[in-house]
């Protein structure tokens, strides 16, 4: 029996140093294919992406051209594109990892709904930056034409800022496990997914604008799909702590007790929710692994990385 992992790498894997073209992105696109490829014979494979450098792209194209015949597409919907955008670069990626060994992949791309509650707090604090930055005279009077939230960002000017939600449920589920068990690579919950909720008396689907992280996004796939191992596939080796600085120190295994003591250490929206999400899956009898990509493979058979148990 294969194990069943679930795969999910960061939006900046396909964009490492701000490649705006898609044949650029493409390119990156086809080390993930190739890595892919290496694990195929061994494991099950789910892929999660990221897409906040892509998604972000769409949304300034989006309100750039919008005009009364033409309105911008909401955020939710942007995040559809993203998918199926991604989806194709890693799905064509893949596909030509195994031609050029002379074999045929089995790879599909699932446009994700993922549900989320709509009395989530995060809706109440909206922090996750999209699209475009503006002056604060642009900002705030779209802020009133739009009904936006906007914010100040890092001294590098005001843009508008979303909630980020928890995942409770993916829609696709069962498609997902059904081709998972006809041995279909699946990529899945891309860019978090698209954000939905259940409506209250006929508990119909509808979109909401919203950011999920695609590693909590990734955690309760892996956990829904029932996967034994979860990874989050970064730009370094390990977590570190003191991250940065001279006492910098790779945790490499490490349990969820051990490495809660360090969570302090770890920066919101960079490694602290990839840790989180490893951490909630390790919490579950499982493993949970943060690695780049070069380290996958060892990663994986638990000699490099930073590897979460219970």
């Amino acid at each position: 029996m294969k194990k069943r992992v679930v795969l999910a790498f960061g939006g900046n894997a396909l964009q490492k140093n701000g490649e705006v073209t898609a044949e650029a992105q493409k390119e990156i696109a086809r080390e993930v294919g190739k890595a892919i490829y290496e694990l195929s014979s061994e494991y099950e494979i789910v892929v999660v992406h990221g897409n906040g450098p892509q998604v972000g792209n769409i949304l300034i194209h989006e309100e750039g051209a919008a005009s009364d015949k033409a309105p911008a597409m909401p955020l939710e919907t942007a995040v559809a594109m993203s998918q199926g955008q991604i989806g194709y670069w890693l799905t064509q990626a893949i596909n030509n990892a195994f031609i050029a060994h002379g074999r045929q992949a089995k790879v599909a791309t699932v446009v994700s709904q993922v549900v989320v509650s709509k009395s989530d707090p995060a809706f109440d604090n909206p922090t996750k930056p999209i699209g475009q930055f503006y002056s604060e005279k642009e900002a705030k009077a779209l802020a009133r034409e739009k009904g936006w939230t906007v914010k100040e960002d890092a001294g590098r000017g005001w843009r508008r800022v979303v909630a980020s939600p928890r995942p409770i449920d993916i829609i696709e589920k069962k498609t997902i496990i059904e081709l998972i068990r006809d041995g279909v690579i699946v990529i899945a919950a891309g860019g978090g997914g698209i954000p939905v909720y259940r409506t209250k008396v006929l508990r119909r689907i509808k979109g909401v604008d919203a950011v999920i992280d695609k590693d909590f996004a990734g955690e309760k796939l892996a956990e829904l799909v029932k996967a034994d191992v979860f990874v989050s596939v970064t730009a370094v080796a390990n977590a570190y702590v003191k991250f940065g600085t001279p006492e910098q120190k790779p945790l490499e295994k490490v349990t969820v007790s051990e490495i809660a003591e360090y969570l302090p250490e770890f920066k919101a929206g960079s490694m602290l929710p990839k840790v989180q999400a490893a951490m909630a899956f390790a919490e579950k009898g499982k493993i949970g692994i943060i690695t780049n990509i070069e380290n996958l493979e060892e990663a994986l058979e638990l000699k490099a990385g930073t590897i979460i148990t219970k």
